[in-house]
């Protein structure tokens, strides 16, 4: 389950991207994150101003 508040889903998702995934893709395809929830997911850490940078494999 991933987290609701915005902050800790930014944490949660660098981590794991950092320690376990080497793209967004993988790391969707290994939890199974669909197209609609990762949208979801790019529109919370953009309203906190976040996007993923594949060139460094986390949101910045």
């Amino acid at each position: 389950m991933l987290p609701k508040d915005p902050v800790m889903l930014l944490s949660y998702m660098n981590m794991k991207l950092r320690d376990n995934y080497s793209s967004l893709d993988a790391l969707c395809d290994d939890l199974e994150i669909n197209n609609e929830e990762l949208a979801e997911i790019i529109g919370k850490l953009e309203g906190i101003g976040y996007k993923y940078d594949s060139g460094r494999n986390q949101f910045t």
